[in-house]
């Protein structure tokens, strides 16, 4: 791969990278005892809450979990595209209420 593709282009991982990620996905499971399901669920949220400020490229989160001799660490990759498409129903209220009163 050339300088320019790796600059530019999407490098996938080997798969000894992926393996090591999962092995220490696994650790950090058995130490902080939480579920993989509940981890997912923590994934999911993320996601959601953040995508209300900023559109986001689900596809490419990245959640990575490792251990120090002292706690876990949870830390999220997550590409952001630009700021949040905005529905009218997602507008924040300003407190004034319309009145009937012309």
């Amino acid at each position: 791969m050339g300088f320019l593709d790796r600059l530019f282009g999407k490098q996938e991982p080997s798969s000894s990278v992926v393996a090591k990620e999962r092995l220490q996905l696994v650790l950090v499971h058995d130490r902080v005892k939480i579920s993989a399901s509940t981890l997912e669920k923590m994934k999911d949220e993320l996601i959601t809450v953040i995508s209300r400020y900023v559109e986001i490229d689900p596809d490419g989160v990245q959640v990575t979990f490792t251990q120090s001799k002292r706690a876990g660490r949870l830390m999220a990759d997550i590409p952001v595209i630009g700021p949040a498409e905005r529905s009218a129903s997602k507008k924040p209220a300003t407190g004034m209420r319309a009145t009937g009163d012309g």
